[in-house]
């Protein structure tokens, strides 16, 4: 069934909406709040902060924020739309207005990487307040049903939602074709993104486009193909800064350091403020060798990231790297401690990855006896837990327990990420990279056999109970699996479609339902994008619509060792 569009066209009720004024000047609250009760707004609340305005987004869901970029000490307007984004505290047809008297390329870039609906330069009209407003409004409108599906992570049904939209009219038609191709991107079906934005290029050259088919050659593996589109994208618009994103990850992906640190040097020179691409470009350059480079870059994601969502750990144990190739310990240990001070709430796993960054300084520096000790405190802090912390780390922590003389706890959790990666064929390569450093080539190789094989055994059992009608069996031996496996996608792909299967033979379950969807989500968390998790989403979805109705039972289990 087509989506009203005429609604676009009807006259906007002001008065009933919510706004959030945000702006550390009283006067600047104050004359923006008096254009929009000159619009008839009514229920108008004021921020003199970013982070007050963060609290009252977490309590009130509005329909317009107007937030300056500039906001005094503390978070700016950007930091504010990007965490409001993060934590999902807009609704999908809220307007958010960036309001700045700042009109340097570097803010107004910074800005628009986290798409504001309208990017407003002081002094304003309230002609001019009124006619952005309109026009955000009405598109988002437009969109709101699709957003609120995205929000779900129903991507297949937002992608058909964009579909009828189209249909019932073509007046936002390239809007719409942009978002259907991100959508088939996140569902893991790149050929009808291709398909997506191959057809906006009939229409007209758009830049975006031309990138989002560069993308997809990157996820297919079509590196040179790649660098060649995004290289393209620059030289028409050197101011599209994801293309400069794109394009150092392809040269990442090929192999070519130095030039993917080049390209992320530009674009930190053009949005300087964005803080994972000066975490990425420090991490590039810690690999290089690039000792000044890296500490430029870390220092500053620190700086910017004081105030910012997307600030992590990994600045600071970079940093703390880089004082350790400096010869600067002191710095590094004072370092190491920020982190776990600053971080040890919301990353459990702090204390392991600031151990094993010491061991590594004091390693690299060729202090190998307190190397040895931060490796035997490592050990003894990995000997207290029951869970173990993610692939990357536990690759970390292998490599350097090998390097300072410990066997036993490194093969336990190689052995680990194998069970949990048993069909990732570049991962293991890397396993054995690191087993072959450690002179335990051949060991190493009969270890990750004997992994991939308990793996799979373990995903058969449960495809096998499944396939046999033992649906109940299946159900327990599959959350067994996932206790023993938590991060293996098979299993957990697999664990969620027997939930369904389950649901569609014998009734829908809100219990079943919450727990598919719990397993999904981390899923989804650990390798975005998978055509598998949107069919499953979808599935899902389609269950809690029609819980009295029952389908046939589900093939579609993985049986694939």
């Amino acid at each position: 069934m087509n989506l009203p569009v005429k609604a676009a066209a009807e006259p906007i009720d002001w008065a009933g909406k919510n706004y959030l004024v945000v702006d550390d000047f009283i006067g600047v609250r104050q004359l923006l709040r008096e254009a929009l009760r000159s619009l008839g707004a009514k229920n108008i609340d004021q921020a003199a902060s970013g982070g007050e305005a963060i609290g009252l987004l977490a309590k009130t869901r509005y329909d317009v924020v107007l937030c300056d970029f500039n906001l005094g000490d503390g978070k700016n307007g950007q930091q504010v739309l990007e965490e409001a984004r993060v934590r999902n505290l807009l609704l999908p047809s809220s307007v958010w207005m960036m309001v700045s008297a700042e009109k340097s390329v570097e803010s107004v870039m910074g800005a628009a990487e986290h798409q504001p609906d309208a990017y407003l330069v002081k002094p304003i009209t309230e002609g001019v307040l009124l006619t952005r407003l309109n026009r955000a409004w009405h598109r988002k409108q437009v969109f709101r049903p699709i957003d609120q599906a995205y929000a779900e992570k129903d991507y297949l049904r937002a992608a058909r939602l964009c579909d009828e939209q189209i249909e019932a009219s073509r007046v936002h038609e390239i809007e719409l074709l942009r978002m259907k191709a991100r959508l088939m991107e996140k569902s893991g079906e790149p050929e009808k993104a291709r398909e997506a934005y191959e057809r906006v290029l009939n229409q007209r050259e758009y830049q975006w486009a031309r990138a989002g088919l560069a993308k997809i050659r990157l996820a297919n593996g079509e590196f040179e193909q790649a660098r060649q589109m995004f290289q393209g994208v620059i030289a028409e618009n050197r101011y599209y800064i994801d293309a400069y994103d794109q394009l150092a990850l392809v040269f990442q992906s090929m192999g070519k350091l130095e030039e993917a640190c080049s390209v992320l040097e530009r674009a930190a020179k053009l949005s300087p403020n964005s803080v994972p691409r000066q975490r990425n470009l420090g991490q590039i350059c810690l690999k290089l060798g690039n000792v000044a480079l890296a500490e430029k870059a870390f220092r500053k994601c620190i700086a910017i990231g004081e105030y910012s969502v997307r600030r992590t750990p990994d600045a600071y144990l970079g940093l703390a790297r880089v004082c350790g190739l400096k010869n600067d310990p002191k710095e590094a240990q004072a370092l190491l401690l920020a982190a776990q001070r600053e971080f040890g709430d919301a990353h459990p796993d702090i204390d392991l990855r600031a151990k094993i960054t010491e061991g590594l300084v004091w390693h690299e520096s060729g202090d190998y006896r307190r190397a040895r000790k931060a490796g035997d405190e490592l050990e003894a802090l990995l000997g207290t837990r029951t869970d173990r912390p993610d692939t990357a780390t536990c690759l970390e922590m292998a490599t350097l327990l090998f390097a300072v003389g410990v066997k036993e706890a490194p093969v336990e959790l190689l052995c680990y990420v194998i069970r949990n990666n048993h069909d990732n064929a570049v991962l293991l390569d890397e396993v054995q990279a690191i087993f072959d450093k450690a002179r335990l080539g051949e060991e190493g190789a009969d270890l990750i056999r004997a992994a991939k094989k308990e793996a799979s055994d373990l995903m058969n059992q449960g495809v096998l109970l499944w396939k046999t009608g033992k649906l109940k069996d299946a159900v327990e031996w599959m959350r067994e699996a996932r206790a023993r496996l938590p991060n293996n996608q098979r299993i957990l792909f697999n664990a969620a479609q027997v939930l369904i299967s389950h649901m569609r033979e014998r009734g829908f379950d809100e219990a079943l339902s919450l727990e598919a969807h719990a397993v999904l989500a981390h899923v989804d968390r650990l390798q975005p994008g998978q055509q598998r998790f949107a069919q499953l989403m979808e599935q899902l979805a389609a269950l809690a619509l029609k819980p009295e109705a029952p389908d046939a039972p589900s093939t579609e289990v993985d049986t694939t060792a």
